[in-house]
C-alpha cells in the first residue's frame, strides 16, 4: 500500500472532482446534486451506503431551509440526472452520505468525516481568481465553495477509493461521513445522534488551510475550537401609514436596529475570548409604511461552552428587552450550535510517525490554533465520551484570501497533502495497532 504513488495517480481525478463540485455549490440541507454525485461515485466501490433519514437524525437538524429552497434543490438534482427513487430519500433536505466498509476481520473501527456544503457568497469574477481563470467558477450566483469543502469531498472520495481497492489487506471497519450543513454548525449533530460515532475507536477529521502553511505541511491536531450558537431573530410589529397615522404603527425596523447596536455592547468576559456577529438584517416593505417586520441573523462564540452561553444569554436578554422597549413581539430561533472540544494527545506523535511513510509530507506540526467554530466538535466529543480517540488535522496551503472571502482559493496540490495525511495515518494504525490501542 504505497500512499505516495496512489496520491500521485489520484491527483488528476481529485482535481476533476474538486472543480466539478466547485462549479455547483449548494448550501446546507440543499446539497441534493452534491449528495447525488457522491453517491454515484461511491456505489461503484465496496461500501454499504446510507442516505436520507438512514444517515441523518431528522429531529436533530437545525436551520432547515424553506420549502421553496428545497424545491429548487430537487429541481436541480432532477436536471443533474437524479431519479425519483433517490430524491425521495432526500425529501425535506435529508442530504449527505454515510459509507461503511467492514472488512470482516478483527480490527479497530475508524471514522472519517468530510463536509460537503458551500456558502451563500457571490464568487469573485476577476480573471486573476484561479477558478475564473481556469473556467470552473460557481455556476450558481450567490453560492460559492469559499471554505474548501469541495476539496474535502474530493479527498474523501479518493480515500474511499483507496480503502475499497485495498480491502483485502485491511482489517476492522471504516465509516466515512460525507456531512451536510457544516456552515452554521447545523449538520454534525444530526449524524452523531444517528449513532454513527457510538462504537468508533479512532476518528479523523481535517481542514484545508486555516493557517498559511506550505504544501506538504500538516498539523496533527487543532485546538481553540470556539463554541457557538447561531440564531435568527424576527421582530413582529404593526404596519401603518407613515404620514397619516404614524402613531398607530409599531416599528419593527427600529426595534431591530437598536437591538443590533445593543448586542455589540455586550461586555467581554474575564474568563476568555468571546465573539458576537450580526450578519444580515432585512426589514420593512416600503418607504411610506411603518415597518411591521424585521429579521436579522447572528451568532455568538466563546472559548468555552460556558463563555458562549454567557454571550448568548446576554443576547437573549437584549433581544427581548428591545422588543418590550419598542412594543413589538420578538421571535428567537436557534439555527445552529457547536461546542468546544479537544483533540487527543496521542495524535501529534502518531501522525508524525505515520507521515514519515511519505516523501510528499514535509513537516508535521503538533498543533495549530483554530480560533474558529467547527461542528466536527460534536463528533470528537461523542467518540471520546464512548472511549475512542479523535483528532482534527490541518492541511497546509498558501492562501491569497482567507476563508469565506469571494476570492478564496487554494493550491490544488493540497489535495495530495490531505489525502496523504489520512492514508499514512490509516496505514500506520493498521500496521501498528497494538502500539496505539494500549
Amino acid at each position: 500500500m504505497n500512499a505516495d504513488s496512489y496520491a500521485e495517480a489520484m491527483y488528476p481525478k481529485m482535481k476533476t472532482w474538486r472543480r466539478e463540485l466547485h462549479q455547483f455549490p449548494e448550501t446546507g440541507w440543499t446539497e441534493y446534486v452534491t449528495t447525488y454525485r457522491i453517491y454515484e461515485i461511491l456505489k461503484e466501490l465496496d461500501f454499504t451506503l446510507f442516505t436520507g433519514k438512514d444517515a441523518i437524525h431528522s429531529s436533530s437538524r437545525m436551520g432547515v431551509p424553506t420549502q421553496e429552497e428545497l424545491g429548487e434543490a430537487v429541481k436541480r438534482a432532477k436536471e443533474a440526472g437524479a431519479d425519483e427513487a433517490f430524491l425521495s430519500k432526500l425529501e425535506g433536505g435529508h442530504t449527505g452520505v454515510v459509507a461503511v466498509l467492514d472488512t470482516g476481520k478483527a480490527g479497530p473501527h475508524t471514522a472519517l468525516r468530510f463536509d460537503i456544503d458551500a456558502l451563500p457568497i457571490h464568487e469573485a469574477e476577476e480573471a486573476v481568481h484561479f477558478p475564473a481563470e481556469k473556467g470552473f467558477s460557481s455556476s450558481r450566483k450567490g453560492a460559492m465553495h469559499a471554505c474548501a469543502h469541495d476539496g474535502h469531498t474530493a479527498i474523501g472520495l479518493a480515500t474511499a477509493s483507496f480503502l475499497s481497492r485495498h480491502r483485502q489487506e485491511l482489517k476492522g471497519k471504516f465509516t466515512l461521513l460525507f456531512q451536510p450543513a457544516e456552515e452554521g454548525s447545523r449538520g454534525a449533530k444530526s449524524m452523531v445522534d444517528k449513532g454513527w460515532l457510538d462504537d468508533v475507536d479512532y476518528f479523523l477529521g481535517g481542514h484545508i488551510g486555516i493557517e498559511d502553511l506550505q504544501i506538504g505541511q500538516i498539523a496533527a491536531t487543532a485546538d481553540q475550537f470556539l463554541a457557538t450558537t447561531k440564531f435568527d431573530v424576527r421582530f413582529h410589529g404593526k404596519a401603518s401609514h407613515a404620514g397619516k397615522r404614524p402613531e398607530e404603527g409599531k416599528n419593527a425596523l427600529l426595534a431591530a436596529a437598536s437591538c443590533v447596536q445593543s448586542l455589540f455592547a455586550i461586555s467581554p468576559h474575564s474568563g476568555g475570548a468571546t465573539r458576537l456577529n450580526i450578519g444580515t438584517l432585512t426589514a420593512g416593505s416600503g418607504r411610506n409604511i411603518v415597518p411591521d417586520h424585521a429579521i436579522f441573523t447572528g451568532e455568538t462564540r466563546g472559548e468555552t461552552n460556558e463563555l458562549n452561553e454567557y454571550v448568548f444569554s446576554e443576547a437573549k436578554r437584549i433581544i427581548h428587552s428591545s422588543a418590550d422597549l419598542w412594543q413589538v413581539e420578538a421571535e428567537l430561533i436557534e439555527a445552529g450550535h457547536g461546542t468546544a472540544a479537544r483533540c487527543d494527545d496521542i495524535f501529534p506523535e502518531l501522525v508524525s510517525r505515520a507521515a514519515k511513510q511519505s516523501s510528499f509530507l514535509t513537516e508535521v506540526l503538533p498543533v495549530i490554533a483554530l480560533g474558529a467554530s467547527e461542528d466536527v466538535t460534536h463528533m470528537i466529543n461523542r467518540v471520546q465520551e464512548k472511549g475512542g480517540k479523535a483528532t482534527y488535522m490541518i492541511f497546509g496551503t498558501p492562501l491569497k484570501e482567507g476563508h469565506h472571502h469571494p476570492r478564496f482559493d487554494f493550491n490544488e496540490e493540497v489535495l495530495k497533502t490531505g489525502l496523504l495525511a489520512f492514508l499514512t495515518v490509516l496505514i500506520y494504525m493498521q500496521t501498528n495497532e497494538k502500539e496505539w490501542s494500549e
